[in-house]
């Protein structure tokens, strides 16, 4: 047990699921969401159950805890929620990966395929430095298209991908195989 998680337990009295499966049955299925043909696993139940996500948090953090991770990259929009979260308890920065022209800044994109279209991540070109050690975070891995474009984004700044974390990944579509060399971890696999 990470020492973040008995800190927070103790101090918010935090209940600990059992197992994965009290995180699962708190995941429901939206069929024929964004398009027909599509289950979408909608997540907002689980976000919404305070002992739950933190629970959740802190797994993820946990698989991650040894990688000496200097920051943490989120992708738009679900993987600030997840990627925002997983940072705070490891105690290193957030960066946001965003679509385009919501950046404030200077930034260098990356378009790629993804299982319904086309789409470009942006980062702001100071996000990350040479030789920071980052880690890339979001809800769902599918077909791997916008975690690949994330790490080809935190690649082109220097840094090193120590890993991708996820919060669900759909195994059936195999997104692994678009990160050759990146450590994948899920907490939750269909």
């Amino acid at each position: 047990m990470p020492r973040s998680w008995a800190r927070r337990t103790a101090q918010y009295c935090v209940p600990v699921p059992p197992d994965i499966s009290a995180l699962t049955a708190l995941i429901r299925d939206i069929p024929d969401f964004p398009k027909p043909g599509i289950m979408f696993k909608d997540i907002t139940p689980l976000l919404g159950d305070g002992p739950a996500w933190v629970a959740t948090i802190e797994m993820l953090a946990a698989l991650n805890d040894g990688g000496g991770v200097d920051r943490v990259v989120g992708i738009e929009a679900r993987g600030f929620l997840v990627g925002a979260a997983v940072a705070f308890s490891l105690g290193v920065g957030f960066v946001p990966l965003r679509k385009p022209a919501k950046l404030p800044f200077h930034t260098t994109s990356v378009s790629y395929s993804l299982e319904y279209g086309t789409e470009t991540l942006e980062m702001h070109t100071d996000a990350v430095r040479p030789g920071d050690r980052v880690l890339i975070v979001d809800d769902v891995l599918a077909t791997g298209g916008t975690a690949a474009a994330a790490v080809q984004l935190v690649r082109g700044a220097g840094a090193t991908v120590v890993g991708a974390s996820f919060l669900l990944e759909l195994t059936f579509l195999h997104g692994r195989v678009q990160l050759p060399g990146v450590p994948v971890s899920s907490l939750i696999t269909y």
